[in-house]
This record gives C-alpha cells, structure tokens and sequence, in this order.
C-alpha cells in the first residue's frame, strides 16, 4: 500500500509533526485493517473504491466517534491518495465522492449564575494591590463581556464616568461602549486614583501593560475557588456574561453589541445553553412538565 513510502513523504517533504505522522499511520493501518476484515485481501491501493471507504466512515461513527475525529481521518486518507495519485500508484481517487460529516458546534462553557455570584458576595479577596487587581479584573469581565486583548488595552481614558460607560475597541479596531454598573464604575474610580493610572489601567510591576498570560493566570486561580470545570479562562468569563443575560430575559441583538459580534449568528449560540435553563424551568413549574 505504499504506507511507508508515504510516511516518509509527509515526514521529510511536508514536514508534518511527529504528532501527526503518528496519527496519519495508525488512521491508514486502521482503515487497512477493517478493509482486511471485512473485504478479505485487497490487491493495492488501487483495489480500494470509494463504497469500502464509506463504509469504514459508518463504522467509526456507528462506534460513536464524533465528527470531528472522524473528519481528521478524512482529511488523512485525501493527502494520502492524493499522493497516490501524484506517483501515478492509482488513476482514480476513491476520495473524490466521499463528504465529510458536518462537524456539530460546541457549545460555549459558562460558570453558573450561582457561583459568580459565591465568587464575589463570599469570596474574599486580598487587600492587596494582587488581590484587588483580581477582582477588578474579574469584574470587568463578568459585567462588561469584554475579550481579554481588549481589557489589557484599556486605558484610563476609555472610561467615561459622565456617562457611566466604558469604550472598547474590538476586533478590525471596531469602537463599542459598554454601560458599566454603578458598583464597578466606583471600583474602578479608586483603582484609578490607589494607583496614579495615567494611561494604560493595567499594569505589572515594571510600569507596562499586563500581558495576557498575567490575566490568564489571574482568572484562573480566581475561578479555582468555586468551580472545579476544566475550563477557566477570561473567554468562559464573556460567555458566562453573555449567558447570563441571555437567562435574564435581555435581547440578543442587545447581547450582539455588548459582545461586539460582527453578527447575530456568532451570538445565537448562547441561545442552546437559554434552551437548557427554559427546558429546566418548564419541566418544574409545568403541571405536566
């Protein structure tokens, strides 16, 4: 079948990692395999037709493995037989007629309502210049929905106290303001007075922007303390935000402009994870639910 002909093709002229040479292997050796079992010995390459194909395609998603995987062995028999078909091993490509499965959207991970609110109502955080930081920083997050590139680009200016708001500027430097809650707009002010903040709001201790891996870490730790989810990052706390909302009854053309999104598609997902706190409240408050 060539396999180590092409093995050597993807490893020294693609340069392929050797995470994926390993993984492209063991695809081919399968599928080799169940062709083995289930068709008896195939003369060649040349022997395979797209029919046998699909029909280890059925059989892995018949085992329940998802679209996904079963996409990125797709993906490894079109560059292996398009291969073939470049050292002219076969005339016909049997991957010509096969389609890929359509890979299902994952669904955004959020922190319940519940334990945000534990996080700030019970948690106490430092006194400290770190500790108020952090809660600064996971406020902004969880009340204004804001990606983390934009909150390391804040500056003091971006914040206009007469109007209770905050200015973003988001992907393709599109300008957004954001209505900011009387709470965080005070918390912000003694920030900003406690530190001398004169341009960007967040800094380190060498006096420069905080980077994102400083606000990684920061969300990360804080979230440790009411969530054991694998997920903690400053994206799960604008979901979280967004969800929310979402759950509260707020308009998702709304929802869209607070997030920034270029369209409603990109805010509709959060509606899957509304679906699941109605089906729940139904299910409870319905005589029949």
């Amino acid at each position: 079948m060539y396999l180590q002909e092409f093995i050597d093709y993807i490893s020294i002229q693609r340069r392929y990692s050797n995470h994926t040479i390993i993984a492209y292997r063991h695809d081919i050796e399968q599928m080799l395999s169940f062709f083995e079992v289930t068709y008896g010995t195939i003369d060649g390459p040349s022997g395979i037709t797209s029919m046998m194909i699909r029909s280890w395609i059925v059989k892995l998603m018949e085992d329940a493995m998802d679209n996904r995987s079963v996409n990125r062995k797709i993906s490894c028999l079109k560059t292996y037989f398009k291969w073939l078909i470049k050292e002219n091993r076969i005339t016909t490509n049997p991957m010509a007629k096969i389609v890929s499965p359509k890979n299902s959207k994952r669904l955004p991970s959020f922190i319940e309502e519940e334990k945000m609110n534990h996080l700030f109502d019970e948690i106490k955080f430092d006194e400290s210049p770190k500790g108020n930081l952090a809660r600064l920083v996971m406020e902004l997050f969880y009340m204004t929905g804001i990606r983390v590139s934009e909150l390391v680009n804040l500056e003091k200016k971006d914040i206009d106290f007469s109007l209770h708001s905050l200015r973003v500027k988001g992907k393709g430097n599109k300008v957004r303001q954001i209505p900011i809650p009387t709470p965080l707009e005070k918390r912000l002010m003694e920030w900003i007075n406690q530190n001398g903040i004169t341009e960007f709001l967040f800094v380190n201790d060498s006096g420069k922007k905080l980077k994102t891996r400083d606000v990684y870490s920061l969300v990360t730790s804080s979230l440790s303390l009411v969530t054991t989810q694998s997920k903690k990052s400053p994206h799960v706390l604008r979901h979280s935000f967004a969800t929310h909302l979402l759950n509260h009854g707020a308009d998702l053309n709304a929802i869209k402009e607070l997030l920034g999104h270029a369209s409603l598609a990109a805010t509709q997902v959060y509606t899957h994870n509304s679906i699941d706190k109605l089906r729940s409240i139904h299910k409870r408050a319905h005589p029949r639910g």
